[in-house]
């Protein structure tokens, strides 16, 4: 008897349907999977048969064909051992095979029958919907992620046996309740107004958050770098329920969705340790999953002791930065991830790090200094905007009650920002101020005659490249529009060259 079960796989972001065909016929009891199963769906065999003994069915003694189509996609995870199962049940004629009809399934199996998470559950329930289906059935941990989709049945399945009892209209389960993005809890972040001292610094990712500036901190180990980083996406407009959704997306296919939090509210923030391989940074494997800057589509990229990062692992940074997008080419094909992040970087000025303190003597010699802010290629500091020094915090600032100003009124000004360079850059495909090439700069970047004068003599005594020219026109198109000015002033522009890297100008 044939039997036809639909479940979900997942390639790359996107969900495909997998059409689960269970046959039984004569022969020596086996059970055989076909249609291109890694390692965990082939032993799957053994999870489902136990699992159906211990539910106290019947798992038929014959030979038994389970076939996933379509055969040419890969097949990997054990999200196809509740499918396989119940195709097995109405194989046998255990379960009516009109049951599941207009449903798909998909679920990990333990030995008794219940029902585990599995990842990438929200796009799957988003291809449901999208292909027609009226119902999903799901683990119970993963109903709250799936219910996210609007018009869509979500039915939690804690075992095997409730949701034969189910099918058979003994004991129904209720459907999950739809869950609205807008009532989705939004996590508290780290505050500004909890970090003392270093205004200039604090200034600096204001203007970073506006302008989506790429930004780099210098400075002695214990300065606060790390910290002032982590306030950072609490500074970042509020993602849309659009966003939210992409950014979730992407973490429950990795499989680092919170399980009490089924949609993502605030701007990611991800730091990968400087050890990180190039697979774990950019994404990959033999079914390529997202990597890091993937995990911090729409938020923050920090990576902390920059030049320990290994130069080649640095190197693959560039393309993401200017394309927003990362492409991983394997023999079965290529996958696209999204990667539009802010990089902001941290790194000590010397190996010691007291280079420039003015109160512990550094002992590096002048050769090894250079050779360490060297370990950072002319490419990639091309693509940050902001330099900015961070100095040890005094004993008067940090033993000072008086709270600085709050993240939340730094977020309104930025928003304010934000809001305008979506009007001036509406229809181009832009953004934000830190998306324009030459000819936006040129259209949007006008100084008057103080401010060319200023800039002609920043060209001739700082030697300014044409890079650099541009960096800095942007940012002070960015300072202007935090200042609610229209054209770009001679203060603005001041303030732009103080970002410029101190020890070289690439």
């Amino acid at each position: 008897m044939l039997a036809r079960v639909f479940s979900c796989a997942v390639v790359g972001l996107e969900g495909v349907i997998v059409e689960v065909e269970v046959d039984t016929g004569d022969g020596l009891p086996a059970v055989a999977i076909v249609g291109l199963p890694d390692a965990a769906v082939q032993e799957s065999r053994e999870r489902v048969q136990a699992a159906i003994r211990n539910a106290g069915l019947y798992f038929p003694r014959k030979r038994m064909i389970v076939n996933l189509a379509p055969a040419a996609v890969r097949k990997e995870g054990p999200a196809y051992d509740l499918p396989i199962a119940l195709g097995a049940l109405m194989a046998s004629g255990q379960i009516s095979c009109d049951a599941l009809e207009g449903s798909l399934v998909v679920g990990e199996l333990s030995l008794d029958g219940a029902v585990r998470h599995v990842r990438g559950v929200l796009p799957m329930a988003a291809l449901a919907r999208q292909q027609g289906f009226r119902r999903i059935f799901t683990p119970e941990a993963d109903a709250a992620e799936a219910a996210l989709v609007p018009g869509l049945e979500v039915y939690p399945v804690a075992s095997l046996t409730a949701l034969v009892a189910h099918l058979e209209g003994a004991i129904p389960i209720a459907p999950y309740p739809t869950i609205s993005p807008d009532e989705a809890p939004i996590p508290p972040t780290t505050d500004f107004a909890e970090i003392k001292g270093q205004e200039h610094v604090k200034r600096a990712l204001e203007v970073a958050a506006a302008g989506s500036h790429n930004l780099l901190m210098v400075g002695p180990p214990g300065s606060g770098k790390t910290l002032l980083a982590r306030a950072l996406p609490g500074i970042l407009p509020r993602m849309t329920i659009d966003e939210a959704l992409d950014v979730t997306r992407i973490y429950s296919v990795a499989d680092q969705l919170p399980p009490d939090v089924p949609l993502i509210r605030n701007r990611p923030f991800r730091a990968p340790h400087h050890t990180i391989s190039h697979a774990g940074l950019v994404g990959g494997g033999n079914v390529p999953h997202p990597g890091e800057i993937s995990l911090a589509h729409r938020g923050v990229l920090f990576l902390d002791e920059l030049p320990e990062f290994g130069m080649r692992v640095l190197e693959v940074l560039r393309q993401p930065i200017e394309d927003k997008v990362v492409t991983i080419s394997r023999a079965q094909g290529t996958l696209t991830f999204p990667a539009n992040f802010q990089l902001v970087g941290a790194m000590n000025p010397c190996p010691c790090g007291y280079y420039g303190d003015p109160v512990k003597p550094c002992t590096c010699s002048n050769v090894v200094v250079t050779k360490y802010q060297k370990r950072i290629s002319g490419p990639l500091l091309d693509r940050i905007d902001i330099h900015v020094e961070v100095p040890r915090v005094e004993y008067e600032k940090l033993s000072d009650h008086r709270l600085g100003e709050p993240s939340e009124v730094i977020r309104q000004r930025v928003e304010v920002a934000r809001q305008v360079q979506r009007e001036r850059f509406a229809g181009t495909g832009l953004v934000c101020n830190a998306d324009m090439q030459p000819a936006e700069v040129r259209k949007y970047c006008v100084l008057d005659e103080t401010g060319r004068a200023l800039m002609k003599t920043a060209m001739s005594q700082l030697q300014l490249t044409a890079r650099a020219y541009h960096r800095i026109l942007k940012l002070a198109r960015t300072i202007a529009d935090l200042a609610g000015a229209a054209q770009i002033g001679p203060n603005h522009l001041a303030e732009a060259l103080q970002y410029r890297p101190r020890w070289t100008d690439h």
